[in-house]
């Protein structure tokens, strides 16, 4: 049996052919189906049979007669072939850059063992103009302090010799020890490369995020508490939710005895409670909306608990929910937080969207800012004159506005004789509140990032070239890409500019076009890349800006199915090769048995037959 042979028989027994790279789970598994290294005495009947088959043959084979490298049952061996081949997916996937500007895309999460593992995807435009997201590597960090995730990024990139200072994007998941603006990795990776821009990930939950700057007001965040636990209370079971209905239907009926409300086809439909979800995107704004709507049937159920209540438990809940239901607090906020949510709605809903339309997207992102803004100025006064209504109509009590404000309660209350409830209310809770909101839309949304990606919309071909105009994309060189163009090339580019608007935007080719990605292909295929090169070259360094951490999240699901409960001690440089084999099978499978059989035998001296 030759050596070549015997390792061809070990890809085959792993699933690996020339064509394919199927899951490397199998890499690690099964590994005593090859030639057992127990001696021949404890397996007689395999002895027998092989001797019978072939005596001399496997006497020259097998025992002290086999080469150490023969033996692929064992785990060491094995873990060395697929090491070879997730170094030589990484190195192609090195080529695949070459000179390019790149981005980064990182996220952390823990495996199956508890370790914090950070997965580092490469962005970037390959030589033939299409856009690749590439898995790179996966790191184990003891530490997720900045410093640490930064020291084992540019390690990993300077292995491979791919330098920080063609970083042109920076793409994290929202955490704030990464896209923190001031102490977060985002800020480390500027200081060494001024012009590896950060886009906000389109796919996170901004609607969460905001929920989370509201809860920063210590009176907002005991609103949502408290709301949970009346929607709670009111559709906990199936008997509260019909009689809920039941309510809600009289009080319809009573408002269009009085003709309150009108009727029609579809309206006036009968609902319930939405319960605020952490895994949905809007669902705080629709708890809120709905428990408004039906105040009164909702106040009438949890009056039924409170007194008819099964235990003391249920009756004991229902009245300290009604006590709180029925404060002017507890209404403020609701309609604060309706207002605040009703305008940043659109723009997270938009942000959902599978198709990004980032134009679009970044004019949501002012107009959000700016409704925010104008509430913050002049809306406290509609404000509270609608929260006062509201009260009146539900018989609530309305404190004295000038009255002094307490907080606290016992030889611990806090009393100033210049703290007013209207101080408490405006500026406590109202100003403090939207103030959180306009600060997590600038730190996710700052006003560079937001012109970069408005600059860049000016080379979108879509609509026959709309926005094309040559000045946005002159001020987009020379404020946001001025290392990637000499003084002399910001001048020639006006000038290619002038000749690509009477050439490619007119041609026939490039009127169906709707994407930047598309135009960075068909230039390339027509040829014109090499006649507009700055052009393209521009082209190149905004797709190159990242969308969403998407591939990272994938990357997570991948390693899920590898490190698995029943290998959860699977080691960090192992899983990382199973993962980059597994992500990229494609890469994978351009390399040859061959190949890999060159390298393996080149890697350090083995004992021969």
């Amino acid at each position: 049996m030759s050596k070549r042979k015997t390792i061809e028989a070990f890809f085959k027994k792993k699933d690996v052919s020339n064509s394919e790279i199927r899951t490397p789970v199998a890499v690690e598994t099964n590994v005593n189906t090859s030639m057992p290294d127990e001696h021949p005495s404890k397996c007689p009947k395999l002895q027998s049979e092989e001797i019978d088959r072939d005596p001399g043959t496997l006497a020259s084979v097998v025992l002290e007669n086999a080469p150490g490298n023969a033996k692929y049952t064992s785990p060491t061996i094995q873990k060395e072939i697929l090491h070879i081949l997730a170094n030589n997916v990484r190195n192609a996937i090195r080529e695949e850059i070459g000179d390019a500007k790149f981005c980064i895309l990182v996220d952390e999460a823990r495996d199956e063992s508890k370790r914090e593992q950070m997965a580092i995807i490469l962005r970037f435009v390959d030589k033939e103009g299409f856009i690749k997201e590439r898995f790179f590597h996966v790191v184990h960090v003891r530490d997720t302090t900045v410093l640490i995730l930064k020291n084992e990024i540019c390690a990993v990139l300077s292995r491979y010799n791919l330098h920080i200072e063609n970083i042109r994007g920076q793409g994290y998941d929202g955490a704030s020890n990464m896209r923190g603006e001031w102490n977060g990795l985002q800020a480390l990776f500027l200081k060494d490369c001024p012009y590896a821009y950060y886009v906000h990930c389109m796919a996170h939950r901004l609607q969460l995020a905001l929920v989370t700057a509201s809860r920063e007001v210590k009176d907002v965040h005991q609103f949502f508490d408290h709301l949970v636990n009346i929607i709670n209370i009111v559709v906990g079971s199936s008997k509260r939710s019909d009689e809920l209905q039941h309510a809600q239907a009289e009080q319809v009926e009573n408002m269009i005895a009085s003709n309150e409300i009108e009727t029609g086809r579809g309206a006036n439909q009968i609902g319930t409670l939405q319960r605020a979800g952490d895994t949905r995107w809007g669902s705080h704004f629709q708890s809120i909306c709905s428990l408004i709507k039906m105040f009164d049937a909702t106040c009438k159920v949890i009056n039924t608990i409170s007194e008819e209540g099964a235990n003391y438990k249920q009756r004991g809940d229902a009245e300290g929910a009604y006590q709180v239901l029925t404060s002017f607090e507890f209404i403020l906020i609701l309609h604060l937080m309706k207002e605040i949510m009703g305008i940043t709605n659109v723009l997270c809903q938009a942000l959902q969207q599978q198709s990004q339309d980032l134009l679009n997207a970044m004019h949501l992102v002012s107009t959000t800012k700016s409704l925010i803004q104008e509430l913050r100025d002049d809306g406290w006064e509609p404000l509270l004159a609608s929260v006062i209504s509201f009260c009146e109509q539900h018989e609530i009590d309305i404190p004295d506005m000038n009255a002094r404000y307490t907080e606290g309660r016992g030889r611990y209350r806090r009393q100033d004789d210049d703290l007013t409830m209207e101080h408490h209310f405006r500026i406590g809770i109202f100003t403090v509140a939207i103030d959180f909101q306009l600060q997590k839309l600038k730190s996710r949304f700052c006003e560079l990032t937001t012109e970069l990606v408005i600059l860049s919309s000016a080379l979108n071909p879509k609509d026959t070239f709309r926005l094309f105009k040559i000045v946005d994309i002159c001020n987009l060189v020379k404020k946001y890409y001025p290392q990637d163009f000499t003084e002399h090339e910001q001048e020639l580019l006006e000038s290619q500019l002038r000749h690509y608007e009477l050439d490619v935007i007119k041609h026939q080719d490039f009127q169906n076009m709707s994407t930047i990605s598309e135009l960075c292909r068909g230039l390339k295929i027509s040829g014109k890349s090499k006649i507009y090169f700055l052009i393209d070259r521009l082209i190149r360094l905004v797709l190159t800006l990242p969308i969403s951490t998407a591939t990272t999240e994938r990357a997570f699901s991948a390693m899920k199915l590898l490190k698995t409960r029943l290998r959860n001690r699977m080691e960090n440089e192992l899983l990382a090769d199973n993962m980059i084999v597994y992500i990229e099978k494609e890469i994978a499978g351009n390399f040859t048995i061959e190949m890999i059989i060159d390298e393996f035998y080149s890697m350090k001296n083995r004992r021969q037959t």
